[in-house]
């Protein structure tokens, strides 16, 4: 009975008006099919960059998100999609873990009181015991660490980075046949269920 009211005169069933004060009418997710719009900027997060040579050069392991450590000029590059991680890799240094290598060019537009390098070390932002387990791996078991995306994750800059070994050439050359062979494949099964 909270939306149909009984008119007292003839007993028909009618809708209810909006109470005074009631302004549940007049917001914005009024109910769970209407979800559209708020799917939108819940979704998945908007990659920046990616290191598209690490599947290539490395064996991937483990993953570990982590933020960055940014200045102001950076964050507006990276939201113009100036940011390049080809070269990029990250180190454990003092106990902490660092980015190197990763290019933000800065804008033309930026201000120029300070010195802007590009290429500057950029601190790594994770839990203690993230950070550890990552120091053990490094030091003792000679991983490498190796940054292989960043994205958004709401208004914040994340860095994917994952524990890694290096491909010898013999591991390359048999991804590429492995993924030649896929490909092929895919081909034929393509060109045979065409007519199907």
């Amino acid at each position: 009975m909270s939306n149909q009211c009984v008119a007292m005169n003839c007993g028909h069933v009618v809708p209810c008006p909006p109470c005074i004060g009631d302004n549940s009418a007049m917001s914005k997710n009024k109910d769970a099919k209407n979800t559209s719009g708020s799917a939108a900027k819940t979704s998945a997060p908007k990659t920046i960059a990616l290191n598209r040579t690490a599947r290539h050069d490395y064996h991937l392991e483990d993953r570990y998100e982590a933020g960055i450590a940014l200045q102001g000029w950076e964050m507006k590059s990276i939201r113009a999609g100036r940011m390049n991680m080809g070269d990029a890799y990250a180190v454990v240094r003092a106990g902490e873990i660092y980015l190197f290598g990763a290019q933000i060019t800065p804008l033309l537009q930026a201000s120029s009181h300070f010195v802007t390098d590009d290429r500057r070390t950029r601190k790594l932002l994770l839990h203690r015991n993230e950070i550890d387990k990552l120091i053990g791996k490094v030091e003792r078991d000679g991983y490498t660490l190796i940054p292989t995306a960043v994205y958004w994750k709401g208004n914040k800059v994340k860095l994917e980075i994952a524990l890694a070994k290096g491909k010898q050439d013999h591991d390359k050359r048999q991804a590429s046949k492995d993924r030649d062979w896929q490909r092929d494949k895919q081909q034929a099964m393509r060109a045979k269920n065409k007519y199907a």
